[in-house]
């Protein structure tokens, strides 16, 4: 890949102190002055660059491999091309996270538009709201009576802070996101384009038609929490909406009226919770899933991607399949039915 502008390599990072920062053993400790510069796949790795490999069925990506070092576990290391440095540690995927955002800092989140920080005089801040100082407002930037926003916090172009809301510290409000009748934590990172705080679906049947229901609840983002981009989080009806600390929602992800989600959390795009579901802590959804309202998903529990959960999950169990059951009995019911079919097709049927 030509040279990336966009993220261009650190200055250089000796592997010896790369290895402390993330928490891994340096195998050649001969190698402990040579400075790793970016991040890179396997396959394409350079001099200067680190990868990491978990799988041994991925092998062959070695032989094109001239990485500065590799990160993997005891499984990989005799994988590892001769003169290679190793970093070894039990999760190497999440040390090469850590290594990622030491050389890459400016990806961690969306970056500032304009290369001068500060206040534009293009954006129409009320006289009343209260902004820190440190505080960066980027030109049409809307922020409206009554709010108050933290010290080192960014407000992208185009964004929306509405009256009474309360942003803390070092977030990043993104260009063209809005929030609404919220609370955000500290170290808060909402992407370009989501909706925080907009009104539930809420609406009774009546001889009229469909009668709105007012919705008068908050949304309570805590601390590290990040939010995808073109997401949507309902404030509550009546009780507040809850995203838990250091929960990551991926982009396009719809979450109804009173939901509450635990800390810790990773759901994936496309997902859609609907009203006053509770998750617990620590919960894993896969992509494109549908979550009933007024059900319960226990702590630790991790959910198939395209499952249709329809009632409580029990904490640490792994669902999938519509409707979501127990893996176990999922891939026993999709082995089944692999079975028939070709049964059914060796006996000359033909697909309806």
């Amino acid at each position: 890949m030509e040279q990336n502008w966009f993220f261009p390599p650190h200055g250089g990072i000796r592997l010896s102190d790369l290895a402390d920062a993330i928490g891994a053993t340096l195998e050649n400790v001969d190698a402990e002055d040579r400075l790793v510069r970016s991040v890179s796949p396997v396959y394409r790795a350079q001099e200067g660059d680190v990868c990491y490999m978990l799988s041994r069925r991925n092998r062959d990506e070695f032989e094109s491999c001239k990485a500065t070092a590799v990160i993997c576990d005891k499984s990989i290391a005799p994988l590892v091309p001769p003169g290679i440095p190793i970093l070894l540690t039990e999760a190497p995927h999440a040390a090469f996270a850590l290594a990622g955002g030491l050389l890459h800092p400016i990806a961690l989140r969306p970056p500032p538009l304009l290369s001068k920080s500060t206040i534009s005089d293009k954006a129409a801040i009320d006289p009343t709201a209260r902004l820190e100082e440190g505080v960066e407002v980027e030109p049409f930037a809307v922020i409206g009576a009554g709010a108050e926003i933290g010290q080192g916090t960014r407000i992208g172009s185009g964004a929306i802070v509405g009256p009474d809301v309360r942003i803390g510290r070092d977030c990043t409000i993104s260009a063209g996101a809005s929030v609404l009748y919220s609370l955000i934590g500290n170290n808060v990172i909402i992407h370009p384009g989501a909706r925080i705080g907009q009104d539930g679906f809420g609406f009774a049947p009546g001889r009229r038609g469909m009668i709105k229901i007012v919705q008068i609840g908050r949304v309570i983002i805590q601390d590290n929490v990040e939010v995808g981009a073109g997401t949507t989080i309902d404030r509550g009806a009546m009780d507040d909406t809850v995203i838990g600390e250091g929960t990551k929602l991926d982009n396009q992800i719809q979450i109804a009226h009173n939901v509450r989600i635990g800390r810790h959390c990773g759901i994936a795009s496309q997902v859609g919770i609907a009203g006053s579901t509770k998750i617990g802590d620590g919960v894993l959804i896969g992509g494109a899933s549908a979550i009933n309202g007024h059900i319960t998903i226990g702590s630790g529990v991790q959910i198939a991607a395209m499952s249709g959960v329809a009632a409580d999950v029990p904490a640490g169990e792994r669902y999938g399949g519509i409707p979501a059951r127990p893996m176990r009995d999922f891939l026993r019911d999709i082995g089944e039915m692999a079975a028939r079919h070709k049964k059914h097709r060796n006996a000359g049927g033909k697909d309806e």
